[in-house]
């Protein structure tokens, strides 16, 4: 399948170039969407029920107020700009209002007259219906690839395959995007401001798929490890190695005209990865003497 679209180069040219994409399906991936679509309907069904434990509760002495808060529920309310927010992936949630009465205090006090009835106010309250959305199987297994690589340059296999063989590139960094629920929250509506977005989230996936690669490359050649998530490991994420360093402070102090610095949470895994990356690590070194003048400035 090719078409043929506007690309724009670095350089700032634009011309017609044609993308070819190719599409494959496998029968393995396909059954692994499958049973990662039960396992998060099931766990989403538990939200669900609490949501609707909380909705039905609630009472509305008036019918405005109640469709007021159908309209918030539903991504309605004053205010709300852009696409409506989808809170539920694996459910439709439809909201209804029904009237009702509830009993109340009585105004005055003493017994009441047994032939009297109870008290009661009317009102309004809201009722929820849920549906599990079905998994249509032919959605499933299915990777769709964009590429201006040529058929003559590159068969459907071979992009397939370079595509499979990507580690510490920009694209796998997408994944977490790729989920509706991080996208949907960013309002923006100027072409510009979305082109600027994007040139920031790719900047920064770069950096990232860079410390990854320095960061593993580093382990490999020196033959060393890191703590991850499950104990250590020579192939951590750039996630779990800036993780590292969540747990290093540094304190200034100022003592008549004196700084004194002090570094906490300082291991030897810290400077394995400013070995790995280049950094310099008197970022992370305390000079023996004390510092004077208010004038000096720390990394």
């Amino acid at each position: 399948m090719v078409r043929r679209v506007e690309v724009e180069y670095s350089e700032g040219r634009v011309a017609q170039e044609e993308v070819r994409f190719v599409v494959v399906h496998s029968s393995q991936l396909a059954q692994q969407h499958a049973q990662t679509y039960v396992g998060a309907q099931e766990k989403e069904a538990v939200a669900v029920a609490d949501h609707v434990r909380q909705v039905q509760a609630q009472w509305f002495a008036c019918l405005p107020d109640a469709e007021a808060a159908i309209a918030a529920y539903e991504g309605r309310g004053p205010g709300r700009r852009g696409r409506r927010p989808r809170p539920w992936r694996y459910h439709t949630v439809r909201y209804g209002i029904v009237a009702a009465s509830r009993r109340t205090r009585r105004p005055r006090r003493g017994r009441p007259a047994k032939t009297d009835p109870p008290p009661t106010e009317s009102g309004y309250r809201l009722v929820v219906e849920v549906d599990a959305l079905p998994n249509a199987e032919e959605d499933n297994g299915w990777t769709v690839l964009a590429t201006t690589v040529r058929a003559e340059m590159g068969t459907d296999t071979e992009i397939l395959q370079a595509y499979q063989e990507q580690n510490t590139t920009v694209e796998p960094g997408f994944r977490w995007i790729k989920n509706p629920a991080a996208i949907a929250p960013v309002w923006l509506e100027k072409p510009e401001r979305i082109a600027a977005l994007a040139m920031l989230t790719v900047l920064g996936l770069l950096v990232y798929s860079v410390i990854q690669r320095q960061v593993r490359l580093y382990l490999l050649t020196h033959d060393q490890q890191l703590p991850g998530n499950k104990g250590l490991t020579a192939t951590p994420t750039a996630a779990v190695v800036l993780a590292l360093f969540a747990q290093v402070a540094l304190v200034q102090l100022w003592m008549d005209e004196q700084e004194v610095e002090q570094i906490y949470g300082i291991q030897p895994h810290h400077w394995l990865v400013c070995h790995a990356l280049g950094l310099d690590s008197s970022w992370y070194a305390v000079p023996l003497a004390q510092k004077s003048g208010r004038n000096i400035q720390t990394p």
